[in-house]
């Protein structure tokens, strides 16, 4: 019994200290909104039931497109199929001239080696069809 008057008297004693102060008095919410400013502001959030209707106004899913939308539509699909016909093609060029410069190294490296194998192996009696006839 003794423990619980040590801890309920400080709570209470604390407790009438922040109900008396005014620094509490200053941190609280004031309730001072005025029904006027919220009038002002109903009307900055709500609109007018009209442009509302028009707001969510849409057309119905099996309705046909309006022709503006479907230009609209296409343009898009056009450019779009534009910059990826464009980017495939310098790929391909990208890959062609790596392809060629692989192929013109390889090329020089056989030609080079045979060369070196060719003057390695000469004995002078070239050309080789007189060896055998």
């Amino acid at each position: 019994m003794s423990w619980t008057r040590v801890l309920v008297l400080p709570l209470v004693s604390i407790l009438l200290i922040l109900t008396l102060t005014s620094a509490v008095r200053s941190a609280a919410v004031r309730d001072d909104a005025k029904p006027a400013d919220a009038k002002d502001a109903a009307k900055r959030v709500f609109v007018a039931e009209s442009e509302a209707s028009n707001f969510f106004k849409r057309r119905s899913r099996r309705s046909p497109k309006y022709y503006a939308e479907l230009v609209a539509e296409q343009g898009m699909k056009r450019a779009a199929s534009e910059r990826r016909r464009e980017f495939n093609e310098e790929q391909r060029n990208e890959y062609e001239t790596y392809a060629e410069e692989d192929r013109d190294e390889i090329n020089e490296r056989s030609r080079e080696m045979n060369e070196q194998l060719r003057e390695y192996h000469y004995d002078g009696l070239y050309p080789r069809f007189h060896w055998f006839h």
